[in-house]
């Protein structure tokens, strides 16, 4: 039986990122995907866009779910990102009675950047979303989200390696198995992930591009998804999918008119060649 995907989060119509960056990224990886949108917003809520409109699906999740298992629907892979505080216990419910035997729980915590809660997240999110990652068998925060999970400051730079072993610790503590904490940066010219089984640390950087875009930690997150799914080892998932957003900000430098997102599309050849190898 081929794998099959369920990727719950926001569908943001214009703004390459959540669903309308992880469907076509994971099933270019050649792995069926199945999709949960958890909201409909117009456009995403990041820099350049004034406003936005915005429908939760939080009541259609449940009767999706009874559909499902009217139907015998079920994965052996979930991948989560941006969902709602109300939406959590939801999650916790298809994963308990939509997975197939052994099924992946991929969490992507998408809730701050920079230090901050995304917009709309009160104080009390990190802690909902700890939920999740409590489930989590890959747990892929960014620095800041890490430091919310744990109610610990964030440190922007100038940390060591002594406070990216003791952040990731936390992470297992909460109950992740395996934890892809990404924005690590010992040198102001690389950028990487760090990446543990909780037992070792393994780092994987790239040179720093003279540029910050949206909707990068969403396209990590999808190819990592679509790269461990086609049976990739954790620590080759995490490089094929930090080389893969490399790849897609430099087919976007250049363009100011693109401020919405990276141009994926053109560096999907680069991730279909890296999986065949």
């Amino acid at each position: 039986m081929d794998h099959r995907l369920l990727t719950i989060q926001d569908v943001s119509c214009v703004g390459q990122c959540s669903l309308t960056v992880a469907l076509p990224i994971v099933s270019a990886c050649g792995i069926e995907t199945a999709i949960l949108p958890s909201s409909v917003l117009s456009n995403h809520t990041g820099k350049g866009f004034s406003a936005w409109t915005f429908r939760d699906l939080t009541d259609e999740m449940p009767k999706i779910l009874d559909q499902w298992l009217k139907e015998k629907i079920d994965f052996d892979a979930f991948y989560t990102g941006y969902v709602s505080k109300s939406q959590i216990p939801h999650i916790l419910d298809i994963f308990k009675k939509a997975a197939r035997p052994g099924a992946v729980k991929i969490v992507d915590p998408a809730m701050a950047d920079n230090g901050k809660l995304y917009a709309g997240f009160d104080d009390d999110f990190p802690k909902e979303m700890a939920r999740l990652v409590a489930e989590a068998d890959y747990a892929l925060p960014n620095l800041t989200e890490a430091s919310f999970l744990l109610g610990q400051e964030y440190i922007e730079s100038g940390y060591d390696k002594a406070y990216i072993e003791k952040t990731i610790a936390g992470l297992h503590k909460l109950g992740a198995k395996n934890v892809i904490l990404t924005g690590v940066s010992f040198d102001p010219a690389k950028l990487g992930v760090a990446v543990s089984d909780g037992k070792k640390i393994d780092y994987y950087f790239n040179d720093r591009l003279p540029a910050a875009m949206h909707g990068t930690g969403d396209v990590y997150a999808s190819a990592f998804a679509g790269s461990l799914m086609r049976g990739k080892p954790v620590l080759e998932a995490a490089a094929i999918a930090a080389d893969f957003v490399v790849e897609s900000m430099k087919k976007t430098l250049g363009d100011d008119s693109h401020f919405y997102g990276v141009k994926f599309e053109k560096a999907i050849p680069f991730l279909v060649g890296r999986l065949e190898k």
